[in-house]
């Protein structure tokens, strides 16, 4: 049985930058993914990474800047470590090779970013994941004598000893079907978010919820599942994602009538102001009738005010994207988009160490977790921080702790019953639904009734569509009843693990009975302080539904106030 001091399931960044730093510490150190390394979602990411790098700016005024951001939902004291440790750790990727974007004196070049009080993201054109993910890569190559790398294998299952603390997992070699119980003092999750639970979403098909999931039946509590990111500009034909850089370059938002409506809702930072509120604008515009398009469900961007050399130069993958997904110039005439699924702020409860309460042995960090620095709403450019910072303090803290306990043996009675229940999906008649058409389903009612603006009654029906689609899952089939790379069958788990993370967001949003970032109750319009400034806490207790809790947002050295941009 393969076993380490720190198993890392998830190679996008966070479980990378945890990779390696738990190796520098001295851990015998593995990274499981179910996809190449390179393919994880992190490589999706575009826009830059933020740090108060320019001498003229303070950690401070980045932290004030995501706490605002956040609606005051964002836990201060982990807010503050990201913040106050960004400008070391971009220092430390530009001095492993990522080419960060310079200006014409050779200093590191920043673009401004919604919600920032000033310029502070650092960019590699608009490939920064991408850029960053590839180097990091290139230092797992480097470790491999440290780090062992297993690619391709599928995780389905964490396994618990007697006292419930973390142990290992098992995982299924998803080129020859093979099962293996891995061994492990710590486990990190790093596997990404659930945007495929909305359809359309900007994110990859691998984010799936998996690593959510899997902790929520483990009993982890999950935590902010009711705040999903709306990303304001999301082509209209498919969702795909235009950078928010577009708009830190100077481009504009226009309605029907050509008019840069932003004035109206932001008139201060305009396009640059936090993502809850830009996308709020756009889905108002449209829904009063001022969309652009066939069906006035759009809204234009107009990146023509930005120089075309400069676009060229610093927008080079969404012109690609605009000729090639909307057969549209965007140096030369405006683009259609929409707010579209793009982000989940919840995630596995975890505190500033990457340490998930009440499971020893089981970290969390990335999209996965919720350390809660992006509280009700997260900024632009603070994923990659969020993925960096924590990821390297999970690893540190995993592989320290490593080092005072005896290896576990972890039981192999949970592979047994996981290959038991991969046999059954496999052999199920084909009388069913099939999983396409519930996942379909699923993504749809999820994007019309758990969006930008919710109210009780849409929110209670898509409850009860993924109560029943839970229920049409069980019997589902698949085509493909193989076993070398049957991704048929991972689809049917991974299915199951969406319908656990959609469940948990929109029980969190029928709970949460306000309007704060991301949540827009249209039968509670309003901030409420005095009963809302809490998290909402998700946990399984043994059973199919979810049960709620509530913790504390922790403050450090900002009171909640109003929030205008």
């Amino acid at each position: 049985m393969p076993a380490h001091d720190v198993l890392i399931i998830g190679a996008g960044l966070a479980g990378q930058r945890a990779a390696l730093a738990a190796a520098d510490a001295g851990a015998t150190v593995a990274i499981m993914s179910k996809v190449h390394p390179v393919r994880s979602h992190s490589v999706a990411a575009a826009g830059g990474i933020n740090a108060a790098i320019n001498v003229a700016d303070d950690w401070r005024s980045h932290a004030y800047d995501t706490v605002k951001g956040s609606d005051f939902l964002g836990d201060q004291d982990a807010i503050e470590i990201m913040c106050s440790e960004a400008p070391k750790e971009v220092m430390h990727l530009e001095h492993i090779g990522v080419t960060f974007h310079r200006n014409e004196t050779g200093e590191l070049d920043l673009r401004a970013f919604g919600g920032a009080s000033m310029k502070r993201t650092a960019y590699v054109a608009d490939i920064t994941g991408q850029a960053i993910l590839h180097v990091l890569y290139e230092q797992i190559m480097k470790y491999s004598d440290r780090v062992d790398r297993y690619e391709e294998w599928f995780t389905t299952s964490l396994v618990l000893d007697d006292d419930g603390a973390c142990v290992g997992v098992v995982a299924r070699d998803i080129r020859t079907g093979v099962m293996e119980t891995f061994s492990a003092k710590n486990v990190i999750l790093a596997s990404g978010g659930a945007g495929q639970c909305f359809k359309p979403t900007t994110n990859g098909l691998i984010c799936t919820g998996d690593g959510i999931a899997q902790a929520y039946r483990a009993g982890a509590p999950i935590m902010d599942m009711e705040m999903i990111q709306y990303h304001p500009t999301t082509l209209v034909e498919n969702g795909f994602l235009i950078t928010e850089g577009a708009r830190g370059e100077g481009a504009h938002l226009l309605n029907a009538a050509g008019e840069r409506f932003m004035e109206k809702y932001a008139p201060n930072k305009m396009e640059l102001a936090s993502r809850d509120v830009v996308s709020r604008a756009e889905q108002t515009e449209i829904n009063e009738g001022r969309g652009v398009g066939p069906n006035g469900e759009g809204i234009y961007l107009d990146i023509t005010v930005v120089p075309k050399k400069r676009t060229l130069e610093a927008l080079r993958e969404i012109v690609n994207i605009g000729k090639d997904f909307a057969g549209v110039d965007i140096t030369a005439e405006p683009i259609m988009i929409r707010p579209g699924q793009h982000y989940i702020m919840g995630g596995v409860k975890t505190d500033v160490d990457g340490q998930v309460p009440g499971v020893p042995g089981l970290y969390a960090a990335g999209e996965v977790a919720c350390v809660s620095v992006h509280g009700g709403n997260r900024l632009g450019a603070n994923s990659l921080l969020d993925t960096l910072i924590f990821g390297r303090r999970s690893g540190e803290h995993a592989a320290a702790r490593a080092a005072g306990l005896p290896m576990p043996a972890a039981s192999e009675a949970q592979m047994r019953d996981d290959a038991a229940e991969i046999a059954s999906i496999i052999a199920r008649p084909r009388e069913g639904r099939r999983i396409s058409e519930i996942k379909d389903e699923l993504g749809t009612t999820m994007n019309d009734n758990v969006a930008v603006f919710r109210d009780e009654a849409k929110l209670q029906h898509a409850h009860e569509v993924v109560r029943r689609l839970k229920e049409e899952a069980k019997t589902a089939y698949i085509d493909d009843r193989g076993t070398v790379f049957n991704q048929d069958v991972l689809g049917a788990i991974e299915l199951g693990y969406m319908l656990d993370c959609s469940e948990a967001t929109v029980v969190a949003a029928i709970e949460r009975k306000e309007s704060r970032g991301a949540q827009f109750r249209t039968d509670y319009p309003e901030r409420n302080d005095d009963e809302w400034l809490k998290h909402i806490d998700i946990s399984r207790n043994g059973d199919d539904t979810p049960h709620i809790s509530y913790s504390e947002v922790t403050f450090t050295q900002w009171q909640p106030e109003e929030r205008k941009y």
